[in-house]
């Protein structure tokens, strides 16, 4: 076992896999995948979730391996000491349970020896009750209209979760249904354009604004929150904006400061971060305002599940800490940095986007938990497309040049089924042909003997040859759902944990965001020293002090 201290590359488990790579060298996914029992063992089914990874760069040996490093890195130990609520985020001495959100009623989970399954389902009654006021028009806006329109303002983690969800729902037969009538916008970025874009179309007096801050402090949300309080003072008056703006926050102080009714602020709490919080009122209370609690609710349950999927399931046949696993084995041994998230279905285009966050933010890091530097490099460089997108934009780099692992998510049923008379399949039978073959391809390869025989010219052999063996994994969900969507989310939330664990690093601080957020304060200081007593930037390397002039020179002073 690792010492509290030690690094999990110093223990003989990683030593043993370093020495394993090179009998991997020496096999091709052709073969490995020719092995029906290796393949059979690679599969793992959970309420109606199926992953195959056995097109990954691995024997029964290697995974093997994998689960004595596990246990070498202490990855029981740390996930029940997670659900325990023990302050496992060292750096900022918090517990980590986003798994709190989604628990049933009865559930105790405590932090700080206080049970908070009670608190998270006081917010959920809040929420529902508020938004079934606003959905069935009992509340209303300042002219007496009902609010049909929502934009919720927030950044990072405040806004590509519950975006994500929200996309994969719009398809949705049931969330269509309840979301009749209803629009949901997301604005994120403090680019006036975002603005523009968000209120194109919409009426104050129909539109909620939902500010989401944890500390209400957040440069960017609050300054486009102010942008639109006075596009809602402007059309309506200063009295409608408790009518027509509520927050999620914990600084309860601040949003009755800044206008907003404190008994309309909906609470988080410290031990949830930003990218774990889709399951809070950071995405329930938008979401319930769209699609109703009660189909929420499902995507709560479908969390839940996968947490106890991967609370108490043994390793070898639990999702997440498979992919976590396999995830440490292409990064840190086979020496792939990137990998691809690539979805089989149009609703998921905002699941990369999302787990690119949750991923790069969580793992980005460079030293251990205990503060030593790393000798290996821990995190991925995640991004993805939903296919069939992405085959015909960077497919032709995963084929024949750089190797990046690729995840492939499939659904066995469309959300809007299509099939065309005369047509020999179903435009999602023509979809997910793609996505069984696309891996086998990646797999495959081609080799310069079977083009021969193809009668292909020798000039071109080199240019459609495949080397083929890249690796990559297979998750086909039943339907995409709102249950279905939230055991993704979990699956992927879990899966990022297992990796840090593994590697041992804190996955729940996020201290690489705070340098530039300094340094910006400092340059916001200058433009507003410059465009009120006329000052010449100063106090700034000669690079950014040249870009500053120029900026202010042709940016002239906006008016007000």
């Amino acid at each position: 076992m690792a010492s509290s201290t030690a690094l999990i590359c110093e223990t003989e488990a990683w030593k043993d896999l370093k020495g394993h790579l090179e009998e991997i060298k020496k096999t091709h996914l052709r073969d490995l995948l020719s092995d029906a029992n290796r393949c059979q063992q690679m599969m793992v089914e959970f309420d109606g979730l199926m992953l195959d990874y056995s097109r990954q760069r691995a024997t029964v040996e290697t995974m093997d391996k994998l689960l004595s490093l596990a246990k070498a890195a202490q990855l029981t130990e740390k996930i029940r000491r997670m659900f325990k609520g023990e302050h496992i985020n060292t750096t900022e001495d918090r517990s980590v349970l986003h798994v709190a959100l989604r628990a049933p009623k009865d559930a105790v989970i405590k932090s700080n020896g206080e049970n908070v399954v009670p608190q998270v389902w006081g917010v959920l009654e809040q929420i529902k009750i508020f938004s079934e006021r606003i959905r069935s028009g009992s509340w209303v806006g300042a002219t007496g209209k009902p609010l049909k329109d929502v934009i919720v303002v927030g950044i990072g983690g405040s806004f590509l979760g519950p975006l994500f969800v929200h996309t994969a729902l719009q398809t949705d037969p049931e969330a269509v249904d309840c979301a009749k009538g209803r629009q949901l916008r997301f604005l994120a970025n403090v680019d006036p354009v975002d603005v523009a874009r968000n209120i194109n179309g919409l009426n104050p007096e129909t539109t909620l604004v939902v500010v989401v801050s944890k500390t209400f402090t957040t440069a960017e949300t609050m300054l486009n929150a102010r942008t639109l309080r006075d596009w809602i003072i402007k059309a309506l008056g200063g009295s409608a904006v408790p009518k027509h703006m509520v927050a999620v926050s914990t600084n309860h102080v601040k949003v009755e400061m800044f206008g907003i009714d404190p008994r309309n602020a909906f609470s988080i709490w410290s031990w949830v971060g930003g990218r774990y919080s889709v399951c809070s009122a950071v995405g329930v209370l938008p979401l319930s305002l769209q699609y109703g609690f009660s189909v929420v609710e499902k995507f709560l349950k479908g969390a839940s599940s996968i947490d106890q999927h991967f609370r108490s399931t043994p390793f070898e046949k639990n999702i997440p800490v498979l992919l976590g696993l396999l995830s440490v084995w292409n990064v840190s041994f086979l020496g792939h940095p990137a990998r691809a998230i690539l979805p089989y279905s149009q609703a998921l285009e905002k699941f990369a986007p999302h787990i690119q966050q949750v991923s790069m933010e969580s793992n980005g890091k460079g030293v251990s938990i205990d503060g030593l530097p790393l000798p290996f490099e821990t995190g991925e460089i995640d991004f993805g497309e939903p296919g069939t997108n992405g085959q015909h934009s960077f497919y032709q780099l995963i084929h024949q040049g750089r190797v990046i692992p690729c995840d492939f998510i499939g659904t066995v049923k469309s959300q809007q089924p299509v099939h065309l008379k005369r047509e020999e399949v179903s435009n999602h039978d023509e979809l997910m042909s793609n996505f069984f073959a696309q891996p086998d391809a990646l797999a495959y390869g081609k080799t310069p003997e079977e083009l021969q025989k193809e009668n292909v010219s020798e000039n071109l052999i080199p240019h459609k040859t495949f080397s083929g063996n890249r690796p990559s994994l297979s998750l086909l969900l039943p339907e995409l759902s709102a249950y279905t969507v939230g055991q993704l989310l979990a699956i992927y939330e879990h899966r990022v944990a297992v990796q840090g664990f593994v590697w041992g690093i804190n996955s729940f601080d996020q201290w690489g965001v705070e340098l530039g957020k300094v340094l910006a304060t400092q340059v916001r200081k200058q433009l507003h020293s410059s465009r009120t007593q006329g000052t010449a930037p100063e106090g700034f390397n000669f690079s950014t002090t040249t870009l500053l002039k120029r900026y202010l020179e042709t940016n002239p002073k906006p008016e007000i």
